[in-house]
């Protein structure tokens, strides 16, 4: 094993397991409020803003967090206006992202290779400065989360009831969706734009045929996450795979496993 020497894999490691603290925790909401979709739509926003940062020479990262952020406004904005349709929102900023990242694409033909790898995920290509912003999107997350959880738990079960408590239910379906739009945006090179969604939604997928509580579902999308990370990493530079793929795919197993699980139980019991 001596890719556990390499100090690629090192960083693709540590980069890995933070994004398998934040995703599945930031996805476990989206998917209790059945806002599952959102992810995908601010990767392909995120996208967007990556094209456009190769093709203007900026950090790309930086440039699709503030293509992410200014989305989750914009869905916020939409889901008010659309109250009875509050989906609209989300498959028109979806369409706009996607039209934006082909608009970038075409306009910067040369650059196609780069942005490939944000599309499918390139983790061992993980820099200095790509862990700098992971690590300090993972300490944001996970300080506001601790601070707010019981808020957010209201919200999360009843937002109407949440709104007669007296909860600013604006303010903090403001603050979840930022701060989606950070962790999409961090994990973007890891799995890439079109596996992000599977990190938020499988592991949350996984708490609901396992869990009993709220606080058994934080657990368990932790650890399906991280067992997924590690377990593809190392499969993934044993035998050459791509690690996004890998990762994804261990995640639907493990989701498979329980599935199969929970139904051989229920038969013998």
């Amino acid at each position: 094993m001596e890719i556990l020497t390499t100090e690629f894999f090192q960083r693709a490691l540590i980069g890995g397991l933070l994004i398998g603290v934040t995703g599945p925790l930031m996805g476990l909401f989206l998917v209790l409020r059945r806002l599952s979709m959102i992810g995908d739509t601010l990767a392909h926003v995120s996208i967007a803003g990556v094209a456009l940062g190769f093709l203007i020479g900026v950090y790309p990262i930086a440039v699709g967090l503030i293509f992410a952020l200014a989305a989750s406004f914009a869905i916020e904005k939409l889901r008010k206006a659309y109250k009875t349709y509050a989906e609209l929102s989300i498959a028109i900023i979806m369409s706009g992202g996607v039209a934006l990242a082909s608009l970038f694409f075409t306009l910067g033909m040369g650059f196609n290779v780069n942005v490939s790898s944000y599309l499918f995920g390139s983790i061992y290509t993980l820099d200095n400065m790509d862990l700098i912003v992971i690590g300090a999107v993972t300490v944001v997350v996970l300080v506001l989360l601790r601070l707010h959880v019981k808020e957010l738990f209201l919200l999360t079960f009843d937002e109407d009831a949440a709104a007669v408590n007296g909860l600013p239910v604006r303010y903090y379906n403001l603050m979840m969706s930022v701060l989606t739009a950070l962790v999409i945006s961090a994990s973007i090179k890891i799995v890439g734009a079109l596996l992000i969604s599977a990190l938020l939604t499988i592991p949350a997928a996984c708490s609901l045929v396992a869990a009993r509580s709220f606080r058994q579902s934080v657990f368990i999308v932790v650890i399906v996450a991280e067992i997924a990370v590690i377990a593809g990493l190392l499969i993934a530079g044993v035998w050459n795979l791509a690690p996004g793929a890998t990762i994804v795919l261990l995640l639907i197993a493990i989701l498979l496993v329980m599935l199969f699980g929970r139904t051989r139980f229920r038969t013998s019991g």
